[in-house]
């Protein structure tokens, strides 16, 4: 499991890196001409999938997800985005095992912040999202815990410990890169910062993961996420 992680972790740095050096690579002057010469820029709806939730489906056998992904263009630097998808984890903490799964749903804006030369389309940009996850906890064993080793473990396994139908809120900031790595094809990376605004909880048991917000912390109603995306823009016009 550390092994599948560990590779997780390095093809997430490496795409990102590569997503950087094309920005990079792209981010040269146009040559100097005597006239003047006017680019209408593309205005359109941007749409794709998370690759890094069906690499984690693919590598932790803890975990399955997918997400969509997408933007509308509104103004020059600024889009309107959203994601929706669905996520099952299960969390093992030695003395307690529970998996949640469930649907949600990001709404918000982003903010172009890097400058284009004539007719590119890429992008570092800054955003905020509203999530809503609605979702079930199952309590699938838990161990007594004790000081004494003397007895063996007290491993109890619940009848019925799933509870459904809990919801979640929450604000998170976002900022990242997009890159036209193909004409109207795009390959993005971002990171998360999560503030959990309110929660429902089973009875006599806390949430260990909420779906789209990933993992949670009895002290602390902060969390972090992270993504790659690939994704393809429909120009629906210019201006």
């Amino acid at each position: 499991m550390k092994l599948k992680r560990t590779f997780l972790y390095i093809t997430n740095f490496f795409l990102l890196f590569l997503a950087f050096g094309n920005l990079q690579a792209q981010d040269i002057p146009p040559p100097a001409t005597p006239d003047s010469i006017q680019y209408k820029q593309k205005f359109g709806l941007r749409a794709g999938i998370d690759l890094s939730k069906l690499l984690r489906t693919f590598l932790q056998d803890d975990y399955s997800g997918f997400e969509i992904v997408g933007d509308y263009r509104v103004y020059k630097d600024f889009y309107a985005a959203a994601e929706i998808g669905n996520e099952k984890i299960t969390f093992d903490e030695g003395l307690i095992t529970a998996t949640s799964s469930g649907s949600y749903i990001k709404l918000g804006g982003e903010y172009n912040a890097y400058q284009n030369w004539l007719d590119m389309q890429n992008s570092i940009f800054v955003g905020v999202r509203y999530g809503f996850a609605t979702f079930s906890q199952d309590l699938e064993q838990y161990t007594i815990y004790t000081t004494t080793p003397y007895f063996e473990p007290d491993v109890r396994i619940p009848e019925n410990g799933e509870t459904s139908g809990l919801t979640a809120n929450w604000i998170e900031l976002i900022a990242g890169i997009k890159v036209e790595v193909l004409n109207n094809l795009f390959l993005s990376a971002n990171v998360q910062l999560k503030r959990r605004i309110a929660q429902s909880t089973p009875p006599n048991f806390d949430n260990l993961s909420i779906p789209g917000f990933n993992r949670t912390y009895d002290d602390s109603s902060f969390g972090v996420g992270f993504g790659y995306a690939i994704s393809y823009l429909l120009p629906l016009y210019k201006k």
